[in-house]
């Protein structure tokens, strides 16, 4: 790593490849990350360990998995500026997530918010790997000397049970890891669902037209914000709390074309929301078209992405190898 890059202060951030990426995935995470690029040593994972806390097809995970590096350099990624790589292809994550573990206590864990959502949508699968699910966040996480950690106001959590877990292995061992910050974007942290405003844009929707996929054709993407959820009234405004619908899609709309909700209010004053939804619709289309041309092309070339995750790996395994070896060697494990 040359001196430039140790001058800069880190960020880790990665996507489950639990289903195709989202428009919120993109706005939400993925932009901001394209412009965190320059100014930060970045490690952007494809976290395909935290996926099979849910039963996987294993042939659609491995097609989800390449595509979604496909589409993190279609967003704007460049390989060469960030460390870019799937979880699996660096063992120090499952490693150092198994230390983690020994020094994560059970009360902790059972307060975590993402545990209690998930065992009552997957009743019938409430395995060890979702409970333990933060340790192996912490080990992501803690194995890059990361500053920063790009999340959403609803990951918060992760972070600070992060920095837990980091102060009581520090406490038993002296000063092993850096304490990370959460990294949380003013504009697009959370783009909510179309027909569910109240609720996160997730790949796990259950109504299909509450969620815009990067890959998704145009025609099928007018359809969903056509359909989106509003108000009885008619004016354009941002009131998260009375109008959770309208302020979503301004969201998206700032987000999307870099106008200030002052002047969408402008924009759309006395117009009715059907106009609006069209205009959103039409910005986002023309936002994905070019990302979702160019996944495409990516997609085809089989042998540029393999080269892609391996030299990712390769990195990353040699920047977190230092972080273990470290830590093998304070909790007392014979040098190998």
């Amino acid at each position: 790593m040359d001196e430039k890059a140790l001058d800069k202060k880190t960020i880790f951030s990665g996507i489950q490849p639990s289903g195709d990426l989202t428009l919120g995935s993109y706005l939400g995470a993925i932009k901001n990350w394209v412009e965190l690029s320059d100014t930060y040593n970045c490690y952007y994972c494809i976290v395909d360990l935290h996926a099979i806390t849910a039963r996987q097809n294993p042939a659609e995970l491995r097609r989800r998995t390449v595509n979604q590096l496909a589409q993190y350099i279609a967003c704007g990624l460049d390989p060469q500026k960030n460390t870019i790589f799937i979880q699996s292809h660096v063992p120090a994550h499952a490693e150092l997530a198994w230390i983690l573990n020994c020094y994560t206590m059970f009360g902790e864990l059972s307060r975590m918010t993402q545990f209690k959502d998930k065992s009552a949508k997957n009743a019938d699968n409430i395995n060890a790997g979702l409970f333990t699910y933060p340790a192996l966040m912490a080990a992501d996480i803690l194995l890059y000397h990361t500053d920063l950690v790009p999340v959403g106001e609803d990951q918060k959590q992760h972070v600070e049970i992060t920095r837990d877990i980091a102060t009581r292995f520090n406490g038993i061992y002296g000063d092993v890891f850096k304490m990370p910050e959460p990294f949380i974007p003013k504009v697009g942290a959370r783009i909510m669902s179309l027909s569910s405003p109240d609720c996160k844009m997730s790949k796990s929707d259950k109504d299909p037209g509450g969620c815009i996929y990067i890959m998704q054709k145009p025609d099928e993407i007018m359809r969903s914000f056509k359909r989106a959820v509003t108000d009885s009234e008619t004016c354009v405004r941002c009131n998260p709390s009375d109008k959770p619908g309208v302020s979503n899609l301004m969201q998206i709309y700032s987000v999307a074309t870099g106008a200030s909700f002052e002047a969408i209010e402008n924009e759309f004053c006395g117009k009715g929301y059907g106009d609006f939804k069209l205009r959103v619709g039409e910005a986002v289309v023309e936002l994905l078209r070019p990302i979702r041309e160019e996944a495409e092309r990516l997609i085809a070339d089989k042998t540029y992405l393999e080269s892609i995750y391996k030299e990712g790996a390769e990195k990353a395994s040699h920047a977190s190898a230092k972080t273990l070896r470290k830590v093998y060697k304070k909790v007392g494990f014979v040098e190998r």
